[in-house]
């Protein structure tokens, strides 16, 4: 077995709760999750995302309600109208326009 060091660090309750929680549900431990992050602070040389006080763009923001519920409308206008592909239609583009 690999020699490990321990680190000790604090964290507010309730982040980790929730961090936690997300860990369950995708049967990571805290433990492994903290070495995929400083595994890919080593791989970037840095914070593995990025850092900025800009906010969101605009595409990003989170919706009202009523954004929300047009979006849904939307969506099922285009299912009834038969305006979508089957999801080996998409692969097919994807490997025709990018290779994947």
């Amino acid at each position: 077995m690999s020699k490990t060091a321990t680190v000790f660090t604090r964290v507010d309750p309730e982040v980790k709760k929730q961090a936690e929680a997300v860990l369950n549900e995708l049967g990571i431990p805290m433990s492994s999750a903290i070495n995929i992050f400083l595994k890919q602070v080593v791989l970037h040389q840095g914070i593995p995302f990025q850092l900025t006080l800009r906010p969101l763009p605009s595409n990003m923001v989170v919706q009202t309600q009523e954004e929300f519920e047009a979006a849904v409308r939307k969506g099922l206008e285009d299912v009834e109208a038969g305006r979508l592909r089957s999801s080996d239609e998409l692969k097919q583009e994807m490997k025709d326009r990018y290779g994947l």
